[in-house]
């Protein structure tokens, strides 16, 4: 097997075993940056000389007896709204990009890589402050799906997405505030979670909704990513959004099954959004549920309030704590927002106090809607979309505020919710499932994904992009 095509725990072993070093994995994962980034778009900065010096250090601490941690010579993407000590953080902005400097110091996911042992290769493309969207006059992106050039690879953490499935990083770290790591990672067919609400800190990472915000992991398999969660997982006193709770092992037990769990299919939000679905979504949420009752899991139905009451309120709090961030630039100089955020600001700006306090009040009625839920199942399993990657040039400054989006209502309950592979559907392009858990159950949801990823995932296969 190629360098390239190693997963995260395949690499670590194999450096730490001294099969292969850090420098020989970091050249290759360069060349692929070069390559492959640029006909993606999904790369925003590179510098391959801090990279291979951080390598041979990582080398060097390993001849001498010192091993970093599980990810020693491990490269990873980093989404550009996250700070790297030396790299700017351009968020995708004209405001910012060319502008800022380089950050002084890594932010708390990106620290907590380092000290797991891990390299960054790279900052990944992002929409503009992760929410402007594939906006082609921006200084970096957008990103293409390495599935098929003409489709979107979704998200703002597109490039994280992108980067991961084309096998530049065998992992990326991408931020989430209405489904930006779930959107990507379903779209590029990856195993992507959005952690607990407070599970990771966002300290260092530019602000979207602060209510909202979610860091977590984006990888090829689920192993990889229940490892990359234990690396950036646990309590920051700086972020006042972070959760004092207990971090467990989220590979322990992983391939522990799910025989004797109960699992409620999300049937009602399917019934919903009845003559909006493509078959291809709900082909994928059949063989999900099916592929967990052949592992002995127990599946029902689950009804709740309708997905588009959970839809308008992530809505309402995203755009109104967006404007609040980029109030001042917004009112002094519009112009240098691009078109899709400048237009997702303006309906910011026009959210009274009383839109937020109801969408407040029933955030909080949702919460405990899922709380209930969760005394009647384990587990729930929901639609990751509306339909599988889009065509990129039907993408447009309206298409957020008219689209379906599943992912979000998450974003409003905090719920931990992890993206799972169900292998490519008819027409080549990724299919995949939500798995949704308690909130700091992460370990289960990656049971359940594990089930999925082995009997549908097809994680052999490739697109044809990443051997080229």
């Amino acid at each position: 097997m190629e360098i390239w095509q190693r997963t995260v725990t395949a690499l670590a072993a194999d450096i730490r075993d001294g099969r292969i070093t850090a420098s020989e994995v970091a050249r290759v994962s360069l060349d692929r940056a070069e390559r492959l980034g640029t006909r993606l778009r999904s790369i925003a900065t590179l510098d391959p000389d801090r990279v291979l010096a951080e390598a041979a250090a990582a080398d060097a601490d390993l001849a001498a007896g010192r091993l970093r941690g599980p990810l020693h010579g491990v490269p990873v993407g980093i989404k550009d709204i996250c700070d790297v000590a030396g790299y700017e953080t351009g968020n995708g902005s004209r405001l910012t990009t060319g502008q800022s400097g380089p950050a002084a110091a890594d932010c708390v996911v990106v620290g907590r890589l380092r000290a797991a042992g891990a390299i960054v290769l790279a900052k990944t493309e992002t929409h503009e402050f992760a929410i402007g969207g594939p906006d082609p006059t921006l200084p970096t992106g957008p990103a293409r799906n390495p599935w098929n050039l003409d489709h979107y690879p979704g998200g703002s953490s597109s490039g994280s997405g992108a980067s991961v499935a084309a096998a530049i990083v065998p992992a990326a770290v991408g931020t989430d505030t209405g489904g930006s790591i779930r959107i990507p990672s379903a779209y590029c067919g990856l195993a992507g979670m959005k952690p607990t609400y407070g599970r990771v800190s966002r300290r260092g990472i530019s602000p979207l909704a602060w209510s909202l915000d979610h860091a977590g992991p984006m990888t090829w398999t689920m192993t990889d990513n229940a490892l990359m969660l234990n690396a950036i997982s646990g309590y920051d006193a700086g972020d006042p959004g972070s959760a004092a709770a207990r971090v467990p092992d989220f590979l322990s037990g992983i391939d522990a099954g799910v025989a004797g769990l109960r699992i409620g299919v999300m049937a009602g939000w399917v019934e919903d959004c009845a003559g909006r679905l493509s078959p291809e979504v709900t082909a994928a949420l059949d063989a999900a549920a099916g592929a967990l009752r052949a592992a002995g899991a127990e599946i029902g139905e689950w009804r709740g309030s309708p997905v588009q009451d959970f839809i308008a309120v992530n809505r309402v709090m995203l755009l109104a704590e967006a404007f609040t961030v980029h109030e001042q630039d917004f009112r002094t100089r519009p112009g240098i927002f691009g078109p899709f955020l400048r237009e997702r600001l303006a309906v910011g700006a026009l959210l009274s106090a009383a839109d937020y306090i109801q969408a407040l009040r029933r955030r909080q009625e949702m919460i405990a809607e899922f709380a209930a839920a969760f005394r009647d199942f384990d587990l729930l399993l929901c639609l990751s979309g509306a339909s599988d990657a889009p065509v990129a040039a039907a993408q447009k400054p309206g298409t957020m505020l008219s689209g379906l989006n599943l992912t979000g209502p998450f974003n409003v309950t905090g719920n931990p919710v992890l993206s799972a592979p169900c292998g490519p559907d008819a027409g080549g392009l990724p299919a995949s499932v939500q798995i949704v858990a308690a909130p700091f159950q992460e370990a289960l949801a990656y049971r359940a994904g594990r089930v999925i990823e082995r009997a549908l995932g097809a994680r052999d296969l490739r697109p044809d992009i990443a051997f080229s």
